[in-house]
């Protein structure tokens, strides 16, 4: 069979961010927790106190939801160590089990990587693979099949990361940045950047390590910041491309022609692609998946239905083909329907990142300054200094069981439903 002249892939998603007026401050300071990492018992039970970021509740182990009469019930059954479904908009939590769990996250941590490295590098700049770009790739690893030797450009290898869970991509494009030790500590940063204070990065494309952690919660807060950007909005949605190969000379009536091969890369995320025991989901835009014999199967995605739009983490669930997508389904089922029904209560929030938490705070008190007194204005000054501090977590609070809402960031998310897998898309011709 022919391959395709062109990569036929989702439409990407359309987002724009708002910082909303900062409301009234509430300020919380997170309860300690446990630092320990994924527990190596037979039945691992999550930590007694976790992280509080994004509201009390979620801090709390075991499933946490708040349903009204009438509401539709959770999904029965599900097996996953930890999950969280959120708005991505609003960035309200409708439910989550063990949300600030500390687990190994496998390849859905690429998408921290991809939050840090991504904007650096235009994708249409190119590089030359060198032997020493493939240094510290595990045993084991996903590979896209890059080769020494060989010039990529940069969306080739975002493709690769994104499609194959290609750690070679990982680790030639750590190789751009600086090497491996700089990217993971610029990862690091990131991480506390969007609060994601569950996560701990010892390797780029999330090959089981020692210590290496993050949450379902932290993973959801990396999808919605990636999503803000369009180039990862498009690999993450990508289903399949025409990866670059060896190039080949061929000789014809004494003229020699050099061409390079290409080799078809499917997205192996199953909600995204489908699979032979699941469809493929509607509305679903991305983002990613993993496994490592650590961490099990691992899944973040995001999904579109009229104007609501969901992000769904799940991490860890029992063994089984393709477990881990019908799980995030069915979460995913339950929070539409939990959506249109308004009759399900937030349980918690995506916080905004520091950045976007301080500007909301700074342009709040900035209005607030006009009308002000002196001694409210000093206090909007201390309201913004704990906030960009970290001490102050924006978006909605909740605590007490009562929800203030206090700032945050809105994401307006606009695509088309993708096509049943097999047909074809008309803007998008395969030749």
């Amino acid at each position: 069979m022919p391959m395709p002249s062109r990569a036929a892939r989702r439409p990407a998603l359309v987002l724009s961010a708002l910082a909303l007026a900062c409301g009234t401050a509430l300020t919380t300071a997170p309860a300690a927790y446990a630092k320990a990492s994924p527990s190596p018992s037979a039945t691992p039970t999550p930590p007694a106190r976790m992280s509080t970021v994004g509201g009390a509740l979620l801090g709390r182990s075991g499933t946490q939801a708040s349903l009204q009469t009438g509401a539709p019930a959770l999904p029965k059954k599900l097996t996953a160590r930890s999950w969280i479904i959120s708005d991505a908009e609003s960035g309200e939590v409708l439910a989550a089990h063990n949300a600030h769990w500390r687990l190994a996250p496998a390849s859905t941590l690429k998408m921290l990587f991809a939050d840090t490295v991504l904007p650096k590098f235009a994708s249409t700049q190119t590089h030359k693979v060198v032997t020493s770009d493939f240094d510290g790739i595990g045993a084991g690893s996903s590979l896209v099949g890059i080769k020494e030797g060989l010039t990529y450009t940069v969306k080739d290898l975002w493709l690769g990361v994104f499609l194959r869970s290609g750690n070679d991509a990982v680790h030639v494009l750590s190789a751009m940045n600086g090497g491996v030790d700089e990217t993971v500590q610029e990862m690091q940063r990131k991480a506390e950047e969007l609060q994601a204070g569950d996560t701990h990065i010892v390797s780029p494309d999330g090959y089981d390590m020692p210590g290496q952690t993050s949450s379902a919660y932290d993973l959801s807060l990396f999808a919605r910041a990636g999503l803000q950007n369009a180039d990862f909005r498009e690999y993450c949605s990508t289903v399949r491309y025409d990866f670059p190969g060896e190039w080949k000379t061929t000789k014809k009536k004494g003229k020699t022609t050099k061409t390079r091969s290409t080799f078809e890369i499917q997205n192996t995320d199953r909600l995204l692609a489908g699979d032979y025991d699941i469809d493929a989901y509607q509305g679903l835009a991305g983002v990613k998946n993993g496994y490592t014999s650590k961490a099990g199967n691992t899944f973040t995605g995001v999904a579109q239905r009229g104007d609501r739009t969901l992000l769904v983490t799940v991490m860890h669930p029992d063994s089984g083909h393709d477990l881990v997508y019908k799980e995030a389904a069915a979460l995913l089922d339950w929070g539409f329907k939990a959506s249109a029904s308004g009759k399900v209560t937030p349980v918690g929030s995506l916080v905004p990142s520091k950045s976007a938490q301080a500007a909301a705070s700074a342009s709040a008190g900035t209005s607030a300054a006009a009308t002000a007194t002196p001694s409210a204005a000093a206090a909007a000054a201390s309201a913004t200094a704990d906030s960009s501090s970290g001490g102050m977590w924006t978006a909605l609070g909740i605590a007490g069981g009562s929800m203030v809402v206090v700032g945050g960031i809105t994401f307006l998310v606009r695509r088309r439903w993708p096509l049943p897998q097999g047909h074809q898309d008309p803007q998008e011709p395969r030749g």
